[in-house]
């Protein structure tokens, strides 16, 4: 089954967060953030056609996301966030 977003609405996977501090402390998945940081699965339309914004981002890049943004879905036993442009914050470049 494959996800196409509509208008101006992006679909990522949110990565998983650190099981461990830097100094090298185990955490428990109950005191762990939530995941804020994801790559970009698929685009919207609105978004595509529109030159601006394409230049800003695109599938396979990762992204930093409003905390509470989004709606989540589990497609084929993976979950998936799907959420408006404007709840994307930044694009973390290497």
């Amino acid at each position: 089954m494959k996800l196409r977003p509509l208008s101006d609405r992006i679909v990522i996977k949110k990565l998983e967060a650190e099981e461990k501090t830097k100094s090298g402390i185990v955490l428990p998945s109950a005191s762990k953030e939530a995941p804020v940081m994801a790559e970009v699965i698929a685009i919207g339309a609105d978004i595509t056609n529109d030159e601006k914004k394409a230049k800003e981002i695109k599938v396979g890049d990762k992204v930093i996301f409003s905390t509470y943004a989004g709606t989540n879905a589990k497609i084929d036993g993976v979950e998936y966030t799907v959420l408006k442009f404007a709840d994307i914050v930044a694009v973390v470049e290497d």
